[in-house]
């Protein structure tokens, strides 16, 4: 099977067999999906101390729509900047997924749990409607027509630009710096894209800079081997010569680092974690048979196959906090 899937990397190179896979839908297109994301999230921030309600939301990686970003402005945000490495979400699915969490947020309807996204994180202990923390109050202004209007008019726009004092900014690909004022944003959300991202350490620098004072990062981050290996954690046992092979020019790939240098980022980027919540499952993999590079990371790591992470940011030195 290595083979086979190191010739699927090489097969990369071939002109126009990275561009089909780039038109695969990435399962954010899903209202109710898109819905129990971001409800989750909010819900777990104001556990976490972050803002109950936060006015400018970022998130890497939104996939096939920007559903997560249009949920947080119908929950009162008036900003949401989208940072991803191609260019998945379009109009039209847009449009589609606006509409339905229109009519989910208008019902009050209770938050997609267990029964209907088992793998999702984070898991909550209740998943009725946070009637407490989205009063009807805010609601009323949140989806009042005119602001629907608006809304409406900045997803139809091609560029996703500002309208009626909202904004939606759309980045694919995102490398560049600078793209963000420093402190521009309340909260960053990422929904298992972590594992994904090439430069880590660039990454969390962005996120701490990018963050308000008291702002934070809401963060699902999956360590497995999403299809590269028979097993969870078989993607570990590949040398860095065959991972690049296997790679091919694919514009994103998994990381493989473990839980313990997220948290480690985390804290380089002056951000403290106010809450971890791992996923565990026994190694699949023995440690003798891992790449040199990996035999080394402690049992939690070894054992660790997903997360659920939240940050705030620390408040700079001689100020208080």
């Amino acid at each position: 099977m290595t083979l086979v899937r190191i010739m699927k990397g090489l097969a990369t190179f071939i002109p126009g067999v990275y561009r089909l896979r780039q038109e695969s839908p990435r399962g954010t297109i899903s209202p109710r999906y898109c819905y129990s994301v971001w409800l989750r999230h909010l819900v777990m921030a104001r556990r976490g101390g972050l803002a109950a309600v936060p006015q400018a939301v970022a998130e890497l990686g939104p996939g096939d729509s920007l559903g997560l970003g249009l949920a947080a402005i119908l929950s009162g945000a008036s900003r949401y900047f989208a940072f991803d490495v191609v260019q998945y979400a379009h109009n039209a699915a847009n449009a589609a997924v606006l509409d339905g969490l229109i009519d989910l947020f208008r019902a009050r309807a209770r938050i997609p749990g267990d029964d209907e996204y088992p793998q999702v994180l984070p898991k909550l202990a209740n998943y009725d409607f946070p009637h407490d923390l989205l009063t009807e109050d805010r609601l009323a202004a949140a989806l009042a027509e005119p602001r629907l209007a608006a809304l409406r008019a900045a997803v139809a726009s091609e560029k996703l630009v500002s309208s009626g004092g909202i904004e939606i900014h759309y980045f694919a690909p995102w490398y560049e710096a600078g793209l963000l004022a420093p402190g521009a944003v309340d909260l960053i959300c990422s929904q298992a894209v972590l594992e994904y991202v090439p430069d880590l350490p660039q990454t969390y620098e962005r996120f701490g800079r990018w963050l308000a004072p008291g702002g934070g990062v809401s963060l699902v981050i999956d360590y497995r081997s999403h299809g590269t290996a028979d097993s969870w954690d078989g993607h570990r046992a590949y040398s860095d010569l065959a991972w690049r092979l296997m790679r091919g020019k694919q514009p994103y790939c998994l990381n493989r680092e473990p839980h313990s240098t997220h948290l480690r980022l985390l804290g380089q980027a002056g951000l403290d974690v106010v809450c971890q919540v791992p996923v565990r499952q026994a190694p699949a993999t023995p440690r003798a048979k891992l790449a040199r590079r990996f035999r080394t990371l402690s049992d939690d790591d070894l054992s660790t196959c997903g997360a659920f992470i939240q940050a705030v940011k620390r408040p700079a030195a001689g100020r208080p906090s």
